[in-house]
């Protein structure tokens, strides 16, 4: 057997291949309160704050999981505003933090 054949055995197709991919979709109204709901039952109670930051600030992942206390509260108060630089377009977005988060 040549090495072209080879290849062509243990090439795979894309997971990908054929299907139409784009953005998610929003969470819907519904699924953000079922998702709260869910979470203040086990007590979770930092994913709770997470989830709700998320959806406050419409950060990005990574932005998210790296801010600090300091980011978002001063002398034991939380800011009803923060900014945060982003890392991937290194640009500041500011967002408000409401009072269930």
């Amino acid at each position: 057997m040549n090495q072209d054949t080879n290849d062509q055995k243990n090439h795979q197709a894309p997971w990908n291949k054929g299907k139409l991919i784009s953005q998610k979709s929003l969470l819907k109204l519904k699924e953000i309160w079922e998702i709260r709901i869910r979470l203040q039952m086990t007590k979770n109670i930092r994913e709770l704050a997470l989830f709700n930051l998320a959806i406050d600030s419409k950060l990005r992942g990574c932005d998210l999981v790296t801010l600090r206390i300091s980011d978002v509260a001063q002398s034991n108060r939380v800011s009803s505003r923060a900014i945060i630089m982003q890392q991937k377009t290194h640009r500041p977005v500011q967002f408000e933090i409401t009072e269930q988060t």
